[in-house]
C-alpha cells in the first residue's frame, strides 16, 4: 500500500459525499504501513504499539483534515489503524480455527498456545518473523486470509473480538454510536 493511493482515495470518496450522515474510515494493518504514511518515520521506538498507533491516527486524522481544506466533511473522518494486522484479531479465539481447518486439531492446539502468551490478540508482536500471520502461516502453511481468514473471524464472532481487542472495540463501539441506538451488532 502506498499512502499516497490511500490519502486520494479517502479525498475523493470524502469530497463527493458530503452528506451530514455520512462517515468515513479505515482499517489498516500497523504491520503493512509504508514508509510514507503521515508520522511513521518519526515515531520513537520505545513507545508501545497501541501508544505508536494511536499517535499515528492522529496524524492520518489530521493529514486528511489539510489535504480536505477543513471542509465540513473532513471531521467526520474516523482513522483506524489494525493492531498489528488483521490475523491479530483471530487469536481472539483460536479455537475459531477448527472451523477452516477441521482435521487439524494440533494446529488449533499450538495456536492456543501462541494466545496465551499474550495478555491481548493486539499484543502479539510485529516482527516480520513473528507477526500474527506468521504465527498462524508456521503453523497452518495452507491458511489464505481471503477465505480462511473470513471463515474464522465469523466463527469467533465479533462479541468475543471485541471482548479480547481493546482498540479494535474502541472503535467499533464509536462506530455503533455514530449509527444510533437502533443499530446492534449481536448475533441474534
Amino acid at each position: 500500500m502506498d499512502y499516497e493511493h490511500l490519502a486520494r482515495d479517502l479525498k475523493l470518496w470524502m469530497k463527493q459525499d458530503q452528506n451530514a450522515d455520512s462517515w468515513f474510515t479505515t482499517m489498516v494493518d500497523f504491520y503493512a504501513l509504508p514508509g510514507n504514511f503521515p508520522g511513521f518515520a518519526t515515531l520513537p521506538p520505545d513507545l508501545s504499539a497501541l501508544e505508536q498507533v494511536t499517535r499515528l491516527e492522529a496524524t492520518l486524522w489530521q493529514d486528511i483534515m489539510e489535504r480536505l481544506d477543513g471542509l465540513p466533511v473532513s471531521r467526520r473522518f474516523i482513522p483506524y489503524i489494525q493492531l498489528l494486522e488483521f490475523e491479530a484479531l483471530l487469536f481472539s479465539d483460536p479455537a475459531g480455527f477448527q472451523e477452516a481447518f477441521p482435521d487439524r486439531p494440533a494446529a488449533v492446539a499450538q495456536l492456543t498456545a501462541i494466545r496465551a502468551q499474550f495478555s491481548s490478540p493486539e499484543d502479539i508482536d510485529d516482527d516480520p518473523r513473528t507477526a500474527p500471520s506468521k504465527r498462524i502461516l508456521d503453523v497452518l502453511p495452507d491458511y489464505q486470509k481471503p477465505v480462511a481468514g473470513l471463515l474464522i473471524a465469523e466463527q469467533i464472532g465479533l462479541e468475543k473480538i471485541r471482548a479480547e481487542c481493546r482498540h479494535f472495540d474502541d472503535w467499533l463501539a464509536r462506530l455503533i454510536e455514530l449509527a444510533g441506538p437502533e443499530v446492534s451488532l449481536t448475533t441474534p
